[in-house]
């Protein structure tokens, strides 16, 4: 039996899980990952937190996504999921992509939100399309080549030099799967408009406006598509914002170093719940 359910939001069915009890906490993924991306931190947090994640439109177990997207309406779609909950608020967590619905969640919904946790991510989505060439070359090698050659590109983007060094990368990327819900040689058709609607996206503006929301940045100093200048811009036009620049982690540290994720957004939950 599936453990998904499923919300109406704007013609679409959108999948989602909710696993533990406690205060609630919504996780928001990035480009081309499922909501099961995020079982390092549900598979600690739900023993003190009631866990929420989901597919974003046109992804995984949630509906295809027809026409544009837009990070807005997927902020939406993120909203319609706590209605349907009748969660009031909630701890609110994205990475990537996931990072700029959860600050448009913020921004449209305030009152929803007991805390805000932005990791590797960005306020103006074209930061994530104005790449260096090396970045560039990277990418390209994710989709040109053998299979066994797509994978060790990908894995060179979400995982820090240390990570890859004398491992099998063959059964590291196997490892993967779980977390992407694909062959990490393979991309979902939704992964180029979801960066179409990243790249229209830019809240710069109103950072400001979330001054005296409790908010934690997390930076990971060998991301190549959310590098730690990226984060810092954010500590700075968010007043009261708690920046962390993380040493040998990359774009993945989610995966990858769940451990130290866990144990900082663990502590801010705590300190924006005045525990």
């Amino acid at each position: 039996m599936s453990d998904f359910s499923w919300v109406e939001s704007a013609g679409c069915r959108i999948a989602y899980k909710v696993r533990g009890d406690g205060p609630p906490v919504i996780f928001i993924q990035g480009v081309g990952v499922h909501g099961d991306g995020w079982s390092p931190q549900v598979d600690t947090l739900s023993s003190r937190y009631r866990c929420l994640t989901f597919d974003n439109r046109g992804l995984g177990q949630s509906q295809s996504a027809v026409g544009a997207l837009s990070i807005e309406q997927m902020a939406s779609d993120a909203l319609a999921i706590l209605d349907a909950l009748e969660w009031k608020t909630a701890h609110v967590v994205g990475h990537s992509m996931g990072g700029a619905i959860a600050l448009q969640l913020a921004l449209a919904a305030r009152a929803r939100v007991r805390s805000l946790s932005l990791l590797c991510t960005f306020a103006n989505g074209r930061d994530a399309t104005r790449l260096s060439l090396g970045m560039i070359w990277t990418g390209l090698r994710t989709r040109i080549g053998t299979r066994r050659m797509r994978r060790r590109a990908f894995l060179e983007i979400i995982m820090p030099p240390a990570a890859l060094a004398g491992v099998d990368r063959d059964a590291l990327a196997e490892r993967m799967v779980p977390y992407f819900g694909r062959d990490l040689a393979d991309q979902p058709p939704i992964v180029m408009k979801q960066l179409g609607a990243l790249s229209r996206f830019d809240a710069t503006p109103r950072l400001g406006e979330l001054e005296g929301l409790p908010t934690l940045i997390v930076s990971a100093a060998h991301d190549r598509i959310s590098p730690p200048v990226i984060g810092r811009r954010f500590y700075t036009a968010i007043p009261g914002a708690r920046f962390v620049e993380m040493a040998d982690a990359a774009h993945g540290v989610p995966i990858h170093d769940a451990d130290r994720i866990n144990a900082l957004l663990l502590d801010h939950f705590q300190r924006a719940d005045g525990v």
